[in-house]
């Protein structure tokens, strides 16, 4: 009777994880009409909010003495992430090496082996404009852009010299030519140093409006990763929307924001100074990754933009728009505790689940259900 019992209830939980492949997969807004198939170049682009270690992440990523593997974290949602032609998000921390001891919040240093697994992961660009990038000093923002760069990334937002900063990221991705750019609201105090104003950027209107001017000469559309709001706000608070307006009006095309560490909604928009006509603002992608376990904080989301350019007439829009929620289990797997990002399209195939309890199920199944309600709130269209 038990085993009977057990059957049934593994069951139960495999039906509804299959449901929610089928509800989560048709998340997706309708595609615009396009010109023939040879006349065009589409592509995607997925998007997360913050990556973030604190200490009990890198506790439970390490293998020996000084020895870290991240890699267990992402391998469900790598495949998710790599299917994608250019994928981002945010890293929040620094990497300034051991010597300068690691450590988490409020001063984070993680262990290089962290970036190291964004690689893994399929992150080909990370924006370090946040407000933890001075944590460890000048020294740490410089070596943490050394990091990222020895494993293959591209980095964005905090930057080596003067012409660093000045030099505009524009990617070339199958001939569809994206401009990225990234700011902060401040740096938790930590004091940039004077004359050395090009280490990071901060949220400046004048500033955004000249590099925004700059990069729609050279690129197709312009993309931009904001760190500011209010933390755990699932609303945008009149400081982002400011942002945001004032961004649209000076002719941005995407913006992506981070920092409140929970999802907020997004928006499409239309502008006169936008290369593309119809625009979208995501006001906050939400932790991707982090040891905030609480309700909505422990959600995060891909953010999957499809576009599209005809290579005839050069013109460039939106032809697509889905999400993946994620949530981030965070418990003891065979011998050892882990974390692990659970992404929504993912069956119960994997054997993690054989270790979820009734309450993980229950906080997964409600975290992915928050972030289709917050996500869909303004774009019901």
């Amino acid at each position: 009777m038990n085993l009977f019992i057990s059957l049934i209830f593994i069951m139960e939980k495999t039906i509804k994880i299959i449901l929610l492949f089928f509800i989560f997969s048709l998340l997706s807004y309708p595609k615009e009409k396009s010109n023939p198939v040879d006349s065009t170049v589409t592509i995607t682009i997925s998007a997360v909010g913050d990556l973030m270690c604190h200490q009990p992440q890198y506790d439970y990523a390490k293998t020996k003495q000084d020895s870290f593997d991240f890699n267990p974290v992402f391998r469900l949602v790598k495949q998710c992430l790599e299917k994608s032609d250019f994928t981002f998000g945010n890293l929040e921390t620094v990497t300034a090496g051991k010597e300068k001891r690691y450590s988490g919040y409020p001063l984070f240093n993680s262990p290089d082996e962290f970036i190291k697994s964004l690689k893994y992961a399929g992150f080909n660009l990370l924006s370090n404009a946040n407000n933890h990038a001075l944590d460890r000093g000048e020294y740490g923002l410089r070596r943490t852009i050394d990091v990222i760069k020895g494993n293959g990334i591209l980095y964005n937002g905090t930057y080596l010299s003067q012409n660093d900063r000045d030099s505009i990221r524009v990617f070339n991705i199958k001939g569809i030519k994206l401009a990225f750019l990234s700011y902060t609201y401040g740096t938790n105090g930590n004091i940039v140093p004077k004359t050395k104003d090009y280490l990071i950027n901060r949220i400046n209107f004048d500033l955004m409006k000249y590099d925004l001017e700059r990069s729609k000469l050279i690129s197709d559309l312009t993309i931009i990763f904001l760190h500011y709001g209010s933390e755990y706000k699932r609303e945008p608070d009149n400081y982002e929307k400011k942002v945001v307006d004032s961004l649209i009006n000076f002719g941005a095309d995407i913006i992506i924001g981070s920092h409140p560490h929970v999802i907020q909604p997004f928006k499409y928009f239309t502008s006169g100074t936008s290369k593309i006509k119809k625009g979208l603002a995501a006001y906050s992608l939400g932790n991707f990754i982090s040891n905030q376990q609480w309700r909505y904080s422990d959600a995060g989301v891909i953010f999957n933009i499809s576009l599209t350019k005809n290579i005839l007439t050069n013109d460039v829009e939106i032809s697509g728009v889905d999400f993946i929620p994620t949530w981030v289990y965070k418990s003891r797997a065979k011998l050892r505790n882990e974390y692990v990002i659970i992404p929504a399209l993912y069956l119960m195939i994997d054997e993690i689940f054989k270790y979820f309890s009734d309450a993980d199920y229950s906080k997964m199944f409600r975290s992915f259900s928050d972030t289709k309600e917050i996500l869909l709130k303004y774009t019901t269209e």
